[in-house]
């Protein structure tokens, strides 16, 4: 690594967050910590034919926008929490560059440009997370237990005492967990504390590779009752997962705009922030502009997260998910919500859709698509392949209106070139979702009219 003698000025912003800056030489530098408009130096630590990377050392002339991190662990120094990436940019303008993000995928991934594009969906930017992975680690030659997020550019864990990005009551369990976990005779093999938050419940997952004797669990007990937490046991994977005493409220989260209650398990897949779960629900329903004589098609509908609101507006509603476990909770939250009779839910593997697939299933005036990574690839290419050759489905025709929610830019501009350059689609909307403030995570929501 060696110190670069020049000052650079930083043109832009990458969704890592490094600064991104060109030296004498015409190279592309890439700046951890940098932002832009600022005049810095920096340490290189890589370098290639045409760009180099390197960390922020010294600032000559600060960004309008640079503020001060609002937790004690973020930064580029030794130890730092990996967590977030963005804590120093203005919250607003991390929005912007979600936007931007978005924007230039859709563009030039898929050659598609929105007609117009929405305001961004925004929410808190602290004491937002009510889901959160954290690992554990006991360091046996300090006596201590670790517990929080790896370390910047690191497989280690942390020393977290606080986290501002999890409700104040869970960042305040750090430190009395930490505690918990060494007083455990198993404290060695406990790799991992996930958290799942509902309205009334703070649940918390201890992953243990051996099982626990009897001192462990009534140490977990004293600290349930203390704390007022509902401790779930995961001996192996997700579908080992079980609470540790049955009784007490039951964790859920609610939409209250479409009357809409969601049980689930700790290990079900739920939306990281509840406040834009419930934001991104009401304007996917107002875009998808549902009527009541409709038929709908919620593709990746996991355990009903959309499916339940849209059966309270249209006709029939179809869930179509690839976990069998998600679909019966699905079916069981439909029950609940007393919207059985308005859906239908069957798993199936979407990554291996095809023409005849799509018809099987179906006319819909209406889709919503929610996929995870991946995208929709298989799903968008069936539509653009009867598009170009109807004789693969006869009689069926294509969906009026789709509203495609992404957790991945790049999937959903490649899915999105495939239904505007070859399905006739038009993208009318799209905006960022600001899923994840301080952080390089893109969510995004797009519509498509044909």
């Amino acid at each position: 690594m060696n110190q670069t003698t020049e000052w650079l000025k930083v043109e832009s912003i990458e969704l890592e967050a490094q600064g991104v800056a060109h030296n004498a030489e015409g190279k592309v530098v890439f700046i951890d910590g940098a932002l832009p408009g600022e005049i810095v130096k920096a340490q290189i630590s890589r370098r290639k034919n045409n760009w180099e990377q390197g960390q922020l050392t010294e600032i000559k002339k600060e960004s309008p926008l640079r503020v001060t991190p609002g937790c004690p662990h973020f930064g580029l120094h030794a130890g730092a929490c990996g967590g977030c990436k963005m804590q120093h940019l203005q919250a607003g303008a991390q929005v912007a560059v979600k936007q931007r993000v978005v924007e230039d995928n859709l563009w030039h991934l898929g050659k598609v440009k929105p007609e117009v594009l929405l305001r961004p969906i925004e929410g808190p930017t602290w004491g937002y997370r009510y889901r959160a992975r954290f690992s554990v680690r006991y360091v046996a030659k300090k006596g201590e237990v670790l517990i929080g997020f790896h370390e910047r550019k690191s497989r280690y864990v942390a020393d977290m005492q606080v986290c501002k990005v999890v409700p104040k009551v869970v960042s305040d369990l750090l430190m009395p967990l930490r505690q918990l976990i060494a007083s455990m005779a198993e404290r060695d093999r406990l790799p991992q504390i996930e958290l799942a938050m509902g309205d009334e419940v703070i649940a918390l997952v201890l992953r243990h590779l051996n099982p626990l004797p009897d001192g462990d669990v009534a140490l977990l007990r004293a600290f349930a009752a203390e704390h007022g937490v509902q401790w779930w046991l995961q001996p192996k994977g997700p579908d080992t997962v079980k609470l540790l005493d049955e009784g007490g409220p039951q964790l859920a989260y609610a939409l209250p705009e479409f009357g809409v209650r969601m049980p689930f398990k700790p290990t079900d897949f739920t939306q990281v922030n509840p406040h834009i779960n419930s934001a991104l629900v009401g304007r996917a329903l107002r875009l998808l502009a549902v009527q009541k004589d409709d038929r709908v098609i919620d593709w990746f509908c996991g355990l009903g997260n959309f499916t339940l609101p849209l059966a309270t507006q249209a006709r029939e509603v179809l869930g179509i998910e690839g976990s069998e476990a998600l679909v019966q909770r699905s079916r069981e939250n439909a029950v609940v919500n007393g919207l059985a009779h308005k859906t239908h839910f069957v798993a199936r593997n979407l990554f291996e859709m095809t023409p005849e697939l799509l018809a099987a299933d179906g006319v819909a005036d209406r889709w919503l698509i929610d996929p995870p990574r991946e995208g929709a690839f298989a799903l968008a290419k069936a539509v653009a392949d009867i598009a170009q050759d109807p004789s693969l489905a006869p009689g069926w025709t294509p969906p009026r209106r789709i509203v495609y929610v992404s957790c991945n830019p790049a999937t959903l501009a490649r899915d999105a070139g495939l239904l505007v350059n070859l399905a006739g689609y038009r993208c009318t909307a799209a905006s960022a979702v600001n899923m994840f403030p301080h952080t390089a995570h893109v969510e995004s929501i797009a519509v498509f009219e044909c």
